[in-house]
């Protein structure tokens, strides 16, 4: 077989200087029918080493049909059951190969976007923990919200993953839009979805911004590429280097980051987020006349222990409405608990963890109330001392009842000193 530069070289002399086969051959000490074949040939000559075959050639057919029923069985697993006698090498290899004729094959299409078509959403979390008060420091979750078309990237810290939390968030990431995407795109989160479905809360928060939630298919982490890759950006980019000394100095730096985030020049739109959002802003629809239902909300009857509970934390509440039914709502920042639409407590929200937050006027109000209590106990238990002609009634110890109707009662059981002494009982 000759080498691609004789291949080269004959085609030279025989359309560029014209000569003969029987010169070429001569020149180049080849055989005629070799220059020839290379003057027939349109492509340059390639070498192909003939097949050896495999080890696993003889296995191939009993591969096949486990994976004709079971398209997904391990390799292990197919190596036992065909009774494999070699390294795992070959096998992997040839599973690699032929598998995907049985499982099939997914592809991932490339989509463009519409300007206010949708918004992707997803929680990232950075390692870095997060100051909270309290002396604890934990990882907190951060929305993120990255817009289809243009790609702008805006995300704010949460205190927590419910349900409450998550719609605040988004709410709070709506509002600073100033618009509400046609679409907010998330994965099946457990805050936002159940069993393939999204709960009561969010269909309200999402039937009032006139909007609609798309749920990703399961294990499908490039339906929402664009917000993945912007956590990725977010953990290479924002992350490394900060320090952080509590979740406002954390969102300030954020926000700070968001602002130059956006002014770069995205690759696949060929464009700067910030100077496209005004199209994605213009095609997206408008605030709702009213707030939607957002943050932690629940009702309970307030008992003795006058605190609600939010998240892991107890909140006082003034200690008047004991044993009333009480509304509880806790947006990312306060804490409000109303009873009969009158606020009873209002408190800044810890994101710390199982601590307990009191307002001194309950606790005064608490500590007057067991003391006006224990007066009026004390006054009820001296009426019921005294006679109805108003005289005090006397009350006596009980040997004196035993002495004036001449019981005597010793409670020292009558013990015989001398056991030996007693007479046996006949049988």
């Amino acid at each position: 077989m000759i080498t691609v530069e004789d291949w080269a070289e004959i085609r030279r002399l025989h359309r560029a200087e014209g000569l003969p086969i029987k010169e070429i051959a001569r020149q180049l000490g080849l055989a005629r029918n070799t220059v020839r074949a290379a003057l027939r040939s349109d492509r340059p000559p390639t070498y192909q080493r003939p097949s050896r075959g495999s080890v696993v050639d003889p296995y191939e057919p009993a591969i096949r049909a486990l994976l004709a029923t079971w398209p997904r069985m391990p390799g292990p697993v197919i190596a036992q059951r065909i009774d494999w006698p070699y390294s795992e090498g070959p096998l992997k290899k040839r599973l690699a190969k032929i598998r995907p004729e049985y499982v099939g094959v997914d592809p991932v299409s490339r989509t463009s976007y519409r300007p206010g078509e949708l918004a992707q959403c997803d929680l990232w979390f950075p390692a870095t923990k997060i100051p909270v008060g309290a002396g604890q420091a934990r990882i907190l979750p951060v929305l993120v919200m990255a817009l289809g078309y243009s790609r702008f990237l805006s995300a704010t810290v949460l205190p927590s993953r419910q349900t409450g939390d998550l719609l605040s968030g988004m709410w709070q990431l709506i509002t600073g839009l100033g618009r509400v995407p046609r679409t907010l795109v998330w994965d099946r989160e457990a805050g936002i979805a159940i069993k393939g479905r999204v709960n009561a809360p969010v269909a309200g928060f999402v039937g009032t911004l006139a909007t609609r939630i798309q749920l990703a298919p399961p294990r499908d982490p490039e339906f929402k590429g664009i917000v993945e890759r912007a956590n990725g950006y977010l953990e290479t980019s924002f992350l490394p280097g900060r320090s952080f000394t509590s979740p406002e100095d954390f969102t300030a730096q954020l926000d700070g980051w968001l602002v130059r985030a956006n002014q770069r020049t995205v690759r696949s739109i060929a464009g700067r987020p910030a100077e496209l959002l005004a199209a994605d802003h213009a095609a997206m629809t408008v605030l709702p006349p009213v707030d939607p239902g957002t943050g932690l909300r629940h009702r309970t009857r307030l008992a003795r222990d006058h605190y609600v509970r939010v998240d892991t934390c107890d909140y006082s509440v003034d200690p008047r409405v004991i044993g009333r039914f009480v509304d509880t709502y806790a947006s990312l920042s306060t804490v409000t608990v109303v009873c009969d639409e009158e606020i009873v407590a209002r408190h800044s929200r810890s994101w710390a963890q199982r601590v307990v937050v009191n307002d001194p006027a309950h606790l005064a109000t608490a500590q007057a109330l067991r003391r006006e209590f224990a007066a009026r106990r004390e006054a009820g238990a001296r009426a019921a001392r005294q006679h109805a002609d108003g005289h005090t009634v006397v009350l006596r110890a009980l040997p004196d009842y035993d002495a004036l109707f001449g019981v005597d009662f010793d409670p020292t059981p009558d013990l015989d000193p001398n056991p030996d002494t007693a007479e046996a009982t006949p049988s």
